[in-house]
């Protein structure tokens, strides 16, 4: 999907593509929107024009661009899928929290919105976590996180509230990783989990094979909630 704006980078050395979708009216807050591996595509585009609708500003940035902007796979796909996977572990997700970083002051320096939250998923919820300890967002949100087992040690720096969407049936997320996030999080008072039986990776995902339309709906009500609660 094609960018509308940019942010520039914490160095200035850059600028991130951005899709931007305003509310109608004085916006509630604003909810960055961070992509699958697929990157900016019709499902990711759907979620921020959805939560544009709630009256947030919704902001996607392109998470990729530092490898090649404006990339876009379906996940139904399974070449498409691969190629997506190529991606993912070429990015450089310490780098690409200083990308996060750099949306926030965007946010609210340029469109002057104080309130910002971030909802990310698959790859997205790994980055939801950890900009949730390294970044002073005022609520996150991760679906089906991957890797957040083995950044555990980075709990302590978890000011503000973090909701966590953990299917057990992940492909991606084995069971002693998901018992490893409860042992290591379900003290922190900052931090809910929610465990949705049975369902696997990608289950609420806007639209596509892996959706579960109970479960997706379950899910983003929570998140909507929990937006609503934190970020006005």
């Amino acid at each position: 999907m094609p960018t509308n704006a940019q942010a520039p980078t914490l160095d200035g050395s850059g600028s991130i593509p951005l899709y931007v979708v305003k509310p109608a009216g004085t916006p509630r807050g604003a909810v960055i929107v961070i992509q699958e591996i697929f990157g900016i595509n019709p499902g990711i585009k759907q979620k921020a024009d959805d939560w544009a609708a709630q009256g947030y500003l919704a902001v996607a940035p392109d998470v990729f661009w530092r490898q090649e902007p404006g990339l876009e796979f379906n996940p139904d796909v399974p070449e498409e899928f691969q190629k997506a996977v190529g991606y993912m572990m070429k990015h450089d997700f310490d780098l690409g929290i200083q990308d996060v970083e750099a949306v926030i002051h965007w946010i609210r320096r340029e469109q002057g919105v104080a309130k910002v939250g971030l909802v990310g998923f698959c790859m997205g919820g790994k980055i939801a976590y950890m900009a949730a300890a390294r970044t002073d967002l005022d609520a996150s949100v991760g679906y089906y996180g991957v890797g957040i087992d083995q950044m555990l040690n980075e709990s302590h720096a978890i000011a503000k509230p973090l909701l966590l969407h953990v299917p057990t049936a992940d492909g991606f997320v084995p069971a002693a990783a998901q018992k490893a996030m409860h042992d290591g999080l379900d003290g922190n008072a900052h931090v809910t989990l929610y465990d949705y039986e049975g369902l696997d990776h990608g289950f609420a995902d806007t639209f596509g094979a892996r959706r579960d339309e109970a479960g997706a709906k379950l899910a983003d009500k929570r998140t909507e909630e929990f937006f609503a609660a934190n970020l006005g």
